[in-house]
């Protein structure tokens, strides 16, 4: 059966489509710029550097923006997992109780919890005003990763509360009465986060999101007069909630601002938590996000020697923001506070906050100097005890500490029952794929420029050494293997070199391939010679994902790309085209044969059982993870939707892929599905 192909990827180069010796002199190194020489941190600093600098090019005007906002905001939500959060309008406020009320002068304390989700309860306090005639403003606090953080904070929803404001403070997953998890890739080793589509972005963008649910259902607030406020992973999430739900008419954000570029190039992403990022598959930085909150009021506070978010990088979030409300028309929404100092509140951020909300919510225009700060302690007179929201014991329903493992639906296998689902099936998912996971190939393919480095033959075998050009400067290197009698195109079986693999390994695997007259070896990006140490996996790791990547898809990219190279080779058959994989490469082994559409066969040994699984914390190990991947397939059903190529499992093979043999038994031939101890044995 013919499939159409994933990619067009163009012309192979200035060689016109043939192959060419390597413009240099034998033996002597690569010396052109970039050749060779691209490494995978480099790489990704390219890419951050590049989509910060792209970031809001597409709002010409304010027509272009309100156009383009409904679709964007949706975007958003489903790179925060909450693509199946009920509109407003469908849901019904959160179910609330209230534990205790602490009558303070001027104002009381409510200690509740509400039912975000089904079963998911979070932890707040809510302040009030005494003696309101009329709704007052609300405002959400959301909290930064301080322990016992209602008491921590507790002076900003008081202050508050003095001003007339109706302030609920929220706690967050990891740090409330209850343990949950922010830190799953940070270390945990939780990496199938990325493949779920999972960040813990996302569980406090709900969590913000049904607080002001909360406080739009009070009696006492005025659900059109909201805003949002927090100071570090509570600043980032002002962010998220401010553009995820238009309710918020107003935000500040504090010390939780930077551009995608600071964070790889400066590496502050090693001390961020993975609640400050969200599942980038399309590329986003954070004035994109910031576009979603315009043309509402935005404060930026910020501290001037933060070494979580560079000043540098926050003056550029700023500046872009402000070039994009003055196309606008209202370049006083939005603002800068800066203050000497670390990563903390500083008097200038704190009465800045509280004089912007008096403005933009109630009306009343005060000076931050006149406005006043809080008092006396920050944390103030309430203790963990009088504060505290479970009296007597959390609900014992509280999904909130497996709430990642439960918010993201997971695909299960696709309906074949015939051959003829198979296409259907596997065009479907070939488009999901493309926009949700491998969203980070290129949007334009670079030229090819095969080019044989150098030729040898040996005991019978004859091939050379060659290089490909998978993006802009990354050339990554291959060898073919030819029987010296071959003189027509033959079958190609190519291997596909591991990470961390044995010297040899590579060409062992080809060494058992002994029917196939024509073998080929290729290297995908940290593999080979773009290999790297181990130590920098972790965070080679984590900076892909936030830059819209995984180790994972860039080498489906290569994948993909070295099997147009091979596909130019004359001595190589450019119809029957066999992968050979074994371990991690298994996963990207299946995805590139998925994508490319015109492999004849594969071969696993020891294919891993699933992307949902977790990895070493350290992030040394298997790489699996892609992007929003389970939310549409897992390998099996990859491997089963490749019907009718052939598929060999050559070691263990896992229960999981009992579907997929299955599957292909259920289809018949031309396909078929094979076991085996190993590639010697078929």
């Amino acid at each position: 059966m013919k499939r159409r192909r994933f990619l067009q990827l163009g012309a192979v180069g200035a060689c016109g489509g043939a192959w060419c010796l390597a413009p240099r002199l034998p033996g002597q190194p690569p010396t052109s710029e970039g050749e060779n020489r691209m490494d995978l941190r480099t790489y990704l600093c390219r890419v951050a550097r590049r989509t910060s600098d792209e970031t809001l090019s597409e709002y010409a005007d304010a027509v272009t923006h309100a156009e383009r906002l409904p679709e964007k905001r949706r975007q958003f939500l489903e790179m925060m997992g909450l693509h199946t959060l009920p509109a407003k309008e469908d849901r019904d406020p959160p179910n609330v109780t209230v534990t205790g009320v602490l009558q303070r002068e001027g104002y009381h304390i409510e200690k509740l919890y509400y039912e975000a989700l089904p079963g998911f309860y979070l932890t707040a306090n809510l302040y009030v005003p005494e003696g309101l005639v009329e709704p007052a403003p609300g405002v959400l606090y959301v909290c930064g990763h301080a322990q016992h953080q209602k008491v921590h904070y507790q002076g900003h929803p008081r202050r508050f509360a003095q001003l007339g404001f109706v302030c609920l403070i929220v706690e967050t997953v990891q740090l409330g009465e209850v343990e949950g998890y922010h830190h799953g890739c940070y270390n945990k080793g939780w990496w199938q986060w990325y493949s779920r589509g999972y960040t813990s972005a996302g569980i406090e963008l709900l969590g913000g999101i049904r607080g002001l649910d909360l406080l739009q259902a009070r009696p006492e607030v005025d659900g059109e007069r909201l805003g949002v406020t927090g100071i570090s992973g509570g600043g980032a999430s002002s962010w998220w909630v401010a553009a995820g739900d238009e309710r918020v008419k107003v935000s500040a954000p504090c010390c939780g601002t930077a551009t995608l570029a600071s964070h790889v190039i400066d590496k502050t992403i090693d001390g961020h938590c993975d609640c400050m990022w969200w599942i980038n598959s399309r590329q986003w930085d954070l004035p994109d996000v910031g576009a979603l909150i315009a043309p509402r009021p935005l404060m930026i506070a910020s501290a001037d020697r933060d070494g979580l978010f560079t000043i540098e990088s926050i003056r550029e979030v700023h500046a872009r923001l402000a070039r994009l409300y003055e196309r606008l028309g209202v370049p006083e929404n939005v603002t800068l506070v800066e203050t000497p100092g670390p990563h903390s509140y500083h008097e200038r951020s704190r009465t800045g906050i509280f004089s912007w909300f008096a403005k933009h919510l109630q009306g009343r225009d005060i000076r931050p100097e006149a406005i006043g700060d809080i008092e006396g302690d920050p944390e103030g007179p309430e203790t963990v005890e009088t504060l505290r929201v479970y009296v007597d014991g959390p609900p014992k329903d509280n999904r909130l500490p497996r709430i990642q493992d439960e918010l993201i639906p997971l695909a299960g296998p696709p309906r074949i029952e015939r051959a003829e689902d198979i296409e259907p099936a596997r065009t479907a998912l070939v488009a999901a794929l493309r926009e949700h996971t491998f969203g980070g190939f290129p949007q334009a393919a670079c030229a090819l420029d095969p080019r044989v480095e150098f030729q040898f033959e040996d005991n019978g075998t004859r091939g050379y050494r060659f290089t490909y050009a998978s993006e802009e400067d990354w050339r990554l290197a291959g060898r073919l293997l030819v029987r010296s009698e071959q003189t027509d195109p033959g079958a190609c079986a190519v291997v596909l070199r591991s990470p961390r693999e044995a010297r040899t390994a590579a060409e062992g695997l080809a060494g058992q391939l002994g029917r196939w007259p024509v073998k080929a070896i290729i290297e995908p990006r940290g593999t080979g010679d773009t290999s790297y140490d181990d130590e920098q996996q972790w965070h080679l790791r984590r900076a892909a994902a936030w830059c819209g990547m995984t180790l994972a898809s860039m080498r489906v990219y290569d994948v993909l790309r070295g099997l147009q190279a091979i596909r130019g080779l004359p001595e190589a058959s450019a119809t029957e085209i066999g992968l050979v994989a074994q371990g991690e490469m298994c996963a990207v082994a299946l995805y590139a044969a998925l994508l490319d559409g015109g492999v004849s066969g594969l071969f696993l040994v020891n294919p891993p059982a699933t992307q949902n699984a977790p990895g070493e914390p350290d992030g040394t190990g298997p790489a699996l993870e892609m992007l929003n991947c389970l939310r549409y397939t897992d390998l099996p059903y990859v491997a089963g939707l490749l019907w009718p190529a052939g598929l060999a499992v050559i070691g263990e093979c896992p229960g999981s892929y009992e579907w997929t043999r299955q599957c292909h038994e259920r289809l018949g031939t031309p396909g078929h599905f094979v076991t085996a101890a190993s590639l010697g044995e078929l």
